[in-house]
């Protein structure tokens, strides 16, 4: 009797797990048509997304060029011997060397050539493309993908946003027609278009990885979009497109390590700051920028607290300059700006980017918040000149917290340095070295580890010289000539 009911709760248990097998079984023949008709939509999805990559490809790559560059660069002679009189220790002592000592020789020059890209943007050919490939230029040779060569000629260049516009002498040539680079999203898919290391009408794709990006270091207005699309040495000037084949930007800078090429991450300048930069250059050659007058950083947690903010929204004005539009309006220092003309301001790079694009002459309306209150004041902004353009250049806070730049004509005039050399401390971060050790704005550095420095590269250089090490400096202010020492490890 045990054995018959044994035997038969296994009969019992193989026919609930054969019924168990063919359930699943019967799923999965069942389910396939499903599978299936998943696959298919995925590759019909990959098939249209390749067919609109090759539609761009085909509509965009007529009006993209390459570029080659002939540059005269000079050089010193073959294995060159350095004079000591070249040294500073030997002119500040001994003085120039005399006619009985051997003279250092002449440098040369010689002719080198680069390449680039840029792309058409009218049919009598107008071209846009990168101040870096073609703003020291002697001979500009153009290329189209047809074969044809023409000689151009530079018709303006933008050294601050590297923004450059050539021309050659031909009708009825294919344009890329602009799009609105700020409409468009992270995430959304881009191309690139050059010709990376001189492989002609190159295309990558990828996506917008970032917008807005900032104190980069690559020009003094920086808006870029980052992206993800292979950028290499030779795409430079070229343009990145949507998937309608509209410019939204210039490809300019890869991040790279070691001087190496694509690492995922490249920056374009958007194509909109482009636009008012190439039509002034078509127009007048050069750019005409405005001006405000005050020396701003963005707001920390920190800094909003201590100005009673309930948020980082908003740029801080750190310094309001002496008889500039700002001073005539009367905005303050400590002032909060947080809008432009009713548009919300994020941060100071791009405070700095609106103000530079608005048309000297023209009466903005500035909201700020001052002491917790909200204020608009009216603006008339100024034009920017070259001095005040110079002077506001690599205004990165340093390792010790402060920020400077170099001292110009304007600034000598605006702070009473007038006969002076040095670097003039244009910001200081809240709670930093600098700050503690008593450096405020205005102040005047003549000198670092008593070593006199000119500009802003010669700080830095100086700077980068002593380490991590107590740094000793010296300063100018209302008060006189004195050191200050500031220790960056506390």
């Amino acid at each position: 009797m045990r054995k018959a009911a044994q035997k038969k709760e296994h009969r019992i248990t193989l026919l609930h797990v054969l019924g168990v097998a063919w359930f699943f079984i019967a799923l999965i023949f069942l389910g396939m048509p499903g599978v299936a008709q998943a696959q298919d939509k995925a590759l019909e999805n990959l098939r249209e997304t390749g067919n609109a990559f090759a539609s761009v490809a085909k509509n965009v790559s007529p009006a993209v060029v390459f570029i080659r560059v002939e540059k005269t660069v000079s050089q010193g002679p073959f294995l060159r011997h350095r004079s000591p009189f070249e040294d500073e220790f030997f002119k500040r002592f001994f003085g120039e060397p005399g006619p009985g000592f051997p003279q250092i020789p002449q440098q040369q020059k010689r002719q080198v050539q680069s390449q680039g890209s840029g792309f058409i943007i009218t049919p009598d050919g107008y071209i846009l493309t990168n101040n870096h490939v073609v703003g020291d230029a002697d001979r500009v040779t153009v290329k189209l993908l047809d074969g044809r060569e023409f000689t151009a000629k530079t018709v303006g260049t933008d050294p601050p946003t590297d923004v450059a516009v050539i021309k050659i002498d031909a009708k009825n040539l294919p344009v890329l027609p602009l799009g609105d680079s700020d409409r468009i999203e992270v995430g959304e898919w881009v191309l690139a278009l050059g010709n990376p290391f001189g492989l002609s009408h190159t295309l990558t794709a990828g996506i917008v990885s970032a917008k807005g990006r900032s104190s980069v270091g690559i020009t003094d207005y920086e808006d870029f979009i980052q992206t993800d699309a292979a950028i290499n040495p030779g795409n430079s000037g070229g343009p990145l497109v949507d998937l309608q084949g509209k410019v939204v930007g210039i490809n300019t800078a890869i991040y790279s390590r070691n001087g190496g090429g694509y690492m995922g991450i490249g920056f374009a300048i958007p194509v909109n700051m482009a636009k008012n930069i190439y039509t002034q250059l078509i127009e007048h050659g050069n750019v005409t920028r405005g001006y405000l007058g005050v020396t701003i950083q963005d707001l920390t947690a920190e800094l909003a607290k201590s100005f009673g903010l309930s948020d980082t929204e908003g740029v801080l004005v750190s310094q309001v300059m002496p008889d500039t539009p700002a001073e005539k309006a009367g905005m303050k220092q400590g002032d909060v700006i947080v809008s432009l003309d009713g548009k919300p301001v994020d941060t100071s790079a791009s405070l700095r980017n609106e103000v530079a694009m608005t048309v000297p002459g023209t009466t903005i309306k500035v909201g700020v918040v001052r002491d917790g209150k909200s204020k608009t004041l009216s603006v008339k902004v100024e034009k920017l000149s070259e001095d005040m353009l110079t002077s506001s250049r690599s205004e990165g806070m340093s390792s010790l917290g402060m920020s400077v730049a170099t001292l110009t004509g304007d600034l000598a005039k605006q702070y009473g340095f007038e006969n002076e050399s040095g670097v003039v401390v244009t910001g200081v971060d809240q709670g930093s070295a600098a700050a503690r050790s008593g450096i405020r704005p205005g102040m005047l550095v003549k000198e670092v580890n008593r070593r006199p420095v000119k500009n802003v590269e010669e700080f830095e250089n100086a700077l980068k010289k002593g380490g991590k090490k107590p740094v000793l400096l010296f300063i100018k202010d209302d008060r006189g000539s004195h050191f200050v020492a500031i220790d960056p490890e506390k």
